[in-house]
């Protein structure tokens, strides 16, 4: 496995840009310069994160999301 990042990466399981392999090795990302911890979903390329709402969760018990636009910077937690 290569130390680059995807463009896109996802925490849900049933989504397509799921990867539990690189999520074991502890993903941090920097989102307008602030490191985020509730991050579910990422893409760098259309600059985009989709954080999770508080507790909140839908009619099919998924966490609640928002969307929120700007710079996102992935990066390996261990590596600094």
């Amino acid at each position: 496995m290569t130390d680059t990042l995807p463009d896109r990466l996802s925490a849900n399981p049933n989504s397509p840009y799921y990867n539990e392999e690189l999520l074991a090795k502890d993903i941090g990302v920097r989102f307008k310069g602030v490191d985020k911890t509730n991050v579910e979903e990422y893409c760098v390329s259309e600059g985009w994160v989709r954080l999770t709402a508080g507790n909140a969760k839908d009619r099919h018990g998924n966490p609640m999301t928002v969307k929120l636009k700007g710079t996102v910077e992935p990066y390996f937690r261990n590596a600094e």
